[in-house]
């Protein structure tokens, strides 16, 4: 059922085009705040999950070599001293 008064018809079209004026408005907002973030996070010194896990699998390969050195180090210790623990060790 569709009124016939001139003056509803135009407040219908004033609300419909104040929704669409609105929605353009959250839209512009929405994708303005997207650009200002993306700028944002772009100056940040992020690294990719690659460079990550090189670095991670770097680290732990250091940690195998510094334990195995470790256990060399314990090792040459001991022949020099003739099985017994240096005075001056530090761990």
């Amino acid at each position: 059922m569709q009124s016939e008064n001139p003056l509803i018809a135009d407040f219908v079209r004033l609300m419909n085009s104040a929704a669409g004026t609105l929605a353009g408005m959250t839209r512009e907002a929405r994708d303005s705040a997207r650009e200002r973030l993306r700028e944002g996070f772009a100056g940040l010194d992020f690294i990719s999950r690659e460079e990550f896990e090189a670095a991670k699998d770097l680290a732990v390969k250091a940690r195998e070599e510094a334990d195995a050195l470790k256990v060399r180090i314990t090792a040459l210790e001991a022949h020099v001293f003739g099985h017994a623990e240096p005075e001056n060790r530090h761990d």
